[in-house]
């Protein structure tokens, strides 16, 4: 008898730690667990205040909830995110209505907010290697993204014949990018460095 249950108790045991086996792609987690674990900015090396500016450095001018993928499998739903474009950040809304931007984006797996997804990936650009958001064109063995561009105009003095100009975000043509793989994203610069 003392067999038998002993026997009994392995295999719950083993039937137990079996099940415990089984992971699921993303753990989710509440949206307060975001804010409470992770650490953010108010702001990245380029800041400039946005009075009296013309223009925006953002993506979308509007905060949407969405969802960030973390490197660590963990799923946050339900943030208002944004993407400022010129400073390269992802920036959200905390509960108490600051915006602040994410200090370690290196966590970010992919964030999707809106008709949006971003990843936070390496890339080479003039021979150096950097890290920052991409817009996802297409996923696969080879990815294409999307790198919106923002510059920022000083204010002009007004001229002979020339009006004076208040300084202002210039969207620029966005530039593309091809990833193989974990491989560092390359810019598409022409059809001959395509093939």
């Amino acid at each position: 008898m003392r067999t038998f249950f002993f026997t009994l108790i392995i295999l719950l045991g083993f039937i137990g730690s079996s099940y415990g086996q089984i992971t699921l792609d993303y753990n989710s987690q509440e949206t307060i667990d975001f804010y409470r674990t992770n650490k953010f900015i108010t702001g990245s090396g380029k800041t400039i205040s946005e009075n009296n500016i013309k223009g925006s450095p953002y993506l979308h001018d509007d905060f949407f909830y969405g969802s960030i993928y973390t490197v660590q499998k963990q799923h946050f739903a339900d943030i208002p995110l944004c993407y400022n474009i010129y400073n390269d950040d992802l920036e959200f809304k905390t509960p108490e209505g600051n915006i602040q931007a994410l200090a370690t984006p290196e966590i970010v797996e992919k964030a999707i907010f809106g008709s949006t997804q971003l990843v936070y990936c390496p890339y080479v650009l003039n021979k150096k290697d950097k890290k920052g958001f991409f817009i996802v064109l297409e996923e696969g063995k080879v990815s294409l993204y999307a790198k919106p561009a923002v510059a920022f105009k000083e204010a002009t003095t007004p001229g002979a014949y020339k009006e004076p100009e208040p300084p202002k975000f210039v969207k620029k043509s966005d530039e593309y990018y091809l990833r193989v793989g974990t491989n560092p994203a390359e810019i598409i610069g022409n059809k001959k460095e395509l093939m």
